[in-house]
């Protein structure tokens, strides 16, 4: 175990410094933040101090060593806009994507891995063939359209739903989240659901494979010889075989529902990192992008580092120390 960790440490390591070098020069090349900092009526004195003042008359190697170093105190730059150190902004927005993102998983798991063993012990059931082509409009509707439809029908139409908004935040043994009230729980649940649907859908379709690959495998057919409940095959000998790629495909997915939940943070004016994200592309503000981007990479080569724990725990015939990365 610890020749492993240690393993992956080390190839995690190269992986953020490599795309920490792909994120500086990819946003470095962008735009002029200069004209967004400074007065339209800003002479050229102004401008010549705006410069100097952020660094940007710096060679662009320069920038990036100096990056480096701060990267590794945990510094990546003060905003633009805000005056504020970029990553203390990200993180102050980072426990309303993160509930968000839970949120969405719960409800994605909740739906979609009973609806995928269904439509694998049954498939040949209208319900079944039901279940797989509401999976096909999950994965073809847009995002940003069943966002805008689900704000029409259950908040304009019905109004039992608030459409924008993070609600009231309680706090719970220490920790703030809107999860702990009902105002709270009533803004989540349309941003949370349509950041879901695509999941959902994804669950489904992979838990219905796996299900029916599993219900040919003998150890069922003797499980069931033996007399075994319905059931108890389908909760003690199915699910646990169709969760190792489970685990192993919604590990990186939810790394995506952190990352990739800006058009939904956007519709839903939900106050996390996402459309802190789009504020700062639209004002060219460097650092908070450049430090959004870091930060979605750490969580990333972290969930895949807990994955592969994980599914070494799922299976036993997976050996951390001859793993292969």
């Amino acid at each position: 175990m610890l020749a492993f960790l240690i393993r992956r440490t080390g190839q995690s390591a190269i992986v953020v410094l490599l795309m920490a070098t792909i994120v500086f020069f990819g946003v470095n090349v962008v735009g002029d933040p200069v004209h967004m900092l400074v007065s339209p009526d800003a002479d050229q004195a102004e401008i010549e101090r705006v410069i100097r003042q952020f660094g940007l008359d710096r060679p662009v190697i320069e920038q990036y060593g100096l990056f480096l170093k701060g990267a590794i105190q945990g510094d990546l730059g003060t905003s633009f806009i805000f005056g504020q150190p970029a990553v203390q902004l990200i993180l102050q927005r980072f426990p309303a994507t993160l509930e968000l993102a839970v949120s969405a998983l719960v409800i994605a798991l909740v739906f979609g891995i009973p609806l995928g063993v269904y439509a694998g012990i049954r498939p040949d059931t209208r319900s079944a063939r039901a279940i797989m082509a509401a999976s096909i409009f999950g994965f073809s509707l847009p995002t940003f359209w069943v966002g805008i439809m689900l704000i029409m029908f259950f908040s304009v139409q019905l109004q039992w739903l608030p459409s924008t908004g993070r609600g009231d935040v309680g706090s719970f043994l220490g920790i703030e989240s809107s999860l702990f009230t009902l105002d709270g729980l009533r803004h989540i649940i349309l941003p949370a659901s349509n950041l879901a649907l695509l999941k959902m859908s994804m669950i489904i379709r992979l838990t219905r494979a796996g299900a029916r690959e599993v219900m040919q495998q003998d150890y069922i057919k003797f499980a069931r010889a033996k007399g075994l409940s319905f059931g108890r095959i389908v909760r003690v000998h199915l699910l646990k075989n169709i969760m190792i790629p489970v685990v192993t495909v919604l590990g990186l997915e939810f790394g995506s529902l952190i990352a990739f939940s800006v058009v939904t943070e956007s519709i839903y004016a939900w106050p996390g990192m996402g459309k802190l994200l789009i504020d700062s592309v639209l004002q060219l503000d460097r650092p908070v992008i450049v430090a959004y981007l870091m930060i979605v990479v750490f969580l990333f080569v972290l969930i895949n580092l807990i994955v592969d724990v994980i599914y070494s725990a799922l299976d036993p015939r997976v050996s951390l120390t001859g793993a292969k990365s």
